[in-house]
């Protein structure tokens, strides 16, 4: 009598046929399969004139007999059957084959579960630490929430890349790596290719390299198309992938990359169907491992008709078949893997479309990198830009290179701070037009900063016609003070070669006092999230400011601390102790009328940050 026998993660089964059967997930079939994947009706088999005929009925996820997906089929001793995670044997109940192509199977029960046996993955040993030793993961690690977002199938898709607006995205409910869950077994590999290489015409003799190259060809004008022109990283993931499902038959797919912390993150997660609430999305670390510690293409198919995992609800509950993991490479590194999945058949996924996916992360990785560099050197101009404009060209290339750190957090540094502004500037701003003013402020500022820089210091910012300059942060020098005082200098002699210029043309002289000071500043960044300026404060900044307030015009005004920093190098003449305010005792102050031509022991690079 002809049989079933239906072995499945919940065990083996045998059913005799009848004449009329029916196979689904429903209680009332003939035959029930506990399949989330399978139909509540999937299929019929049916006895017609002496052959038993499958029929499928439009099931979803479709019927599989030897691997090649079915609408009808009269089925042949030894037939297998796919249908969702399940896999039937099917017995004539003669013991011969009927067709040459059909797979022989014993017709004895203790036969098929030995066959079973021998087909079914042997167990590979990777223990729960060891894709945390390559990859730094911990040995169960769960990403949930924005870090990998599910895409359901694109609503109103026409040609490939063209799809209609529809819902946005909602986040995977997670994603877990997982050792002894859903172990894997290795079917094939292929060694990474990081270039497409192509024989010349002359030398062309295979139709199948032909082919083979020809879906090259294809694959790589099918993603290029997809993600041409696109720069936003989540945005190409989720084309990148797009563009895997467009190519092969799967039904989940990850890409994962490193995170600064060099661990192994998912960026982006795809279905080809609306993902159920808090299903979980869990990848294999066997794949994982593989690929990233020989950065080799892996085809694999889950151990789920093994016997390790009969009691494991987990695996009927994902109906994972079929894996392919592929390395996104640079420069011969691993930064990322794409993962596919399919839910339908153990041998969904082939050696050929293995190479096609190979091919699809070549292209995906060239892109990625191009996006990382592109989003790198944006930030790198945001960054140099800002920096140029407050430090000296060297001293921000050394702080854009990452050799001198920039605390976000406010520091205590012992810095000198120069403060200068024009003498006279509200009674000539009220007698000059508006715009005359501004084009003398901005050739005055041009001159100003170019000194500061010149000397190494810091320009922290203009308050209208005030300079704010600062010596010994972000970047400390041992003759910090003494470059505040000679900038100072500087500017004066500066000032008096540009007033000869402008006199000659009829215009009135610009005259300024300095005033500078030494001490322990608290500096970092100060402002909202939206603006933010690196600044220095405290009582010492305060004393500089009204220092300067306290200089009249052609006057270098430093406090007794900077005067004992600078004393050996600079001509002074001590002024009238000051009361500045918020000082108890009055301030020794002293003004700077020249250099004595000593220098101080300078060195090239700036002394340790802190």
């Amino acid at each position: 009598m002809a049989r079933l026998t239906i072995i499945s993660p919940e065990g083996r089964i045998e059913r005799d046929l009848f004449a009329h059967n029916t196979l689904g997930r429903h209680p009332d079939n003939t035959h029930q399969v506990l399949d989330r994947i399978v139909s509540k009706v999937h299929c019929h088999i049916d006895l017609v004139d002496g052959r038993y005929v499958l029929l499928d009925l439009e099931s979803l996820n479709g019927t599989y007999v030897n691997g090649e997906r079915v609408s009808k089929r009269v089925l042949n001793h030894g037939d297998e059957v796919m249908m969702g995670s399940t896999r039937i044997y099917f017995d004539s109940g003669t013991g011969q084959t009927s067709s040459p192509g059909s797979v022989t199977t014993p017709s004895t029960p203790a036969a098929v579960a030995a066959a079973a046996a021998e087909s079914a993955p042997k167990p590979v040993g990777l223990g729960p630490s060891s894709v945390a030793a390559i990859a730094g993961l911990s040995p169960m690690a769960t990403f949930g929430g924005a870090a990998g977002s599910a895409l359901a199938e694109p609503q109103g898709a026409g040609p490939f890349g063209a799809t209609a607006p529809g819902p946005a995205p909602k986040p995977s409910s997670k994603v877990t790596i997982a050792p002894g869950m859903v172990e894997s077994h290795i079917r094939s590999k292929l060694a990474a290719l990081e270039q497409q290489n192509f024989l010349p015409e002359k030398m062309l003799t295979d139709v199948d390299a032909l082919r083979r190259d020809y879906e090259k060809l294809r694959a790589s004008f099918e993603v290029t198309r997809a993600i041409s022109g696109e720069f936003d990283v989540d945005t190409l993931l989720a084309k990148i992938l797009d563009a895997a499902f467009s190519l092969l038959a799967a039904d989940r797919g990850v890409i994962l990359m490193y995170d600064d912390a060099h661990e192994l993150k998912p960026r982006c997660v795809r279905t080809r169907k609306a993902q159920a609430a808090g299903e979980e999305v869990v990848l294999s670390t066997t794949i994982i491992d593989q690929v990233v510690r020989e950065k080799a293409s892996v085809l694999s198919s889950d151990a789920s008709l093994d016997s390790r995992f009969n009691s494991a609800k987990s695996i009927i509950m994902q109906g994972i078949r079929s894996s392919m993991g592929v390395p996104l490479l640079s420069n011969g590194e691993v930064f990322g893997l794409m993962m596919l999945d399919s839910q339908v058949a153990a041998n969904a996924f082939t050696e050929k479309d293995l190479q096609l996916f190979q091919n699809i992360a070549n292209q995906a990785a060239v892109a990625l990198q191009n996006s990382l560099y592109a989003k790198k050197l944006e930030k790198e101009a945001v960054t140099r830009e800002r920096f140029q404009r407050l430090l000296s060209p060297a001293i921000a290339e050394q702080v854009i290179a990452g050799q001198v750190e920039v605390k976000k957090y406010g520091e205590l540094r012992r810095t000198t701070v120069l403060f200068t502004d024009i003498r006279g500037f509200t009674s000539m701003s009220e007698k000059t037009d508006a715009k005359e003013i501004v084009d003398m402020l901005n050739e005055y500022f041009e001159l100003m900063v170019e000194i500061i820089f010149a000397n190494e210091g810091t320009l922290d910012k203009f308050v209208g016609d005030e300079i704010m300059a600062l010596y010994g942060a972000p970047v400390s020098y041992p003759d910090d003070a003494f470059r505040a005082v000679k900038t100072a200098v500087e500017m004066l002699k500066a000032l008096g070669e540009f007033n000869t210029a402008r006199e000659a043309a009829g215009k009135p002289p610009i005259l300024i006092g300095v005033g500078i000071n030494t001490g322990e500043m608290i500096a970092g960044y100060l402002g909202s999230s939206r603006a933010l300026e690196y600044t220095v404060i405290g009582d010492s900044v305060n004393t500089g400011a009204r220092l300067c307030s306290h200089a009249k015009a052609g006057q270098i005004v430093i406090s007794e601390f900077t005067y004992e920093a600078v004393r050996d190098f600079f001509e002074v003449e001590e002024l009238p102790a000051a009361q500045v305010k918020g000082k108890e005792k009055a301030l020794r102050i002293y003004n700077v009328l020249g250099e004595t031509g000593k220098r101080p022991d300078r060195i090239s690079e700036p002394a340790p940050v802190g």
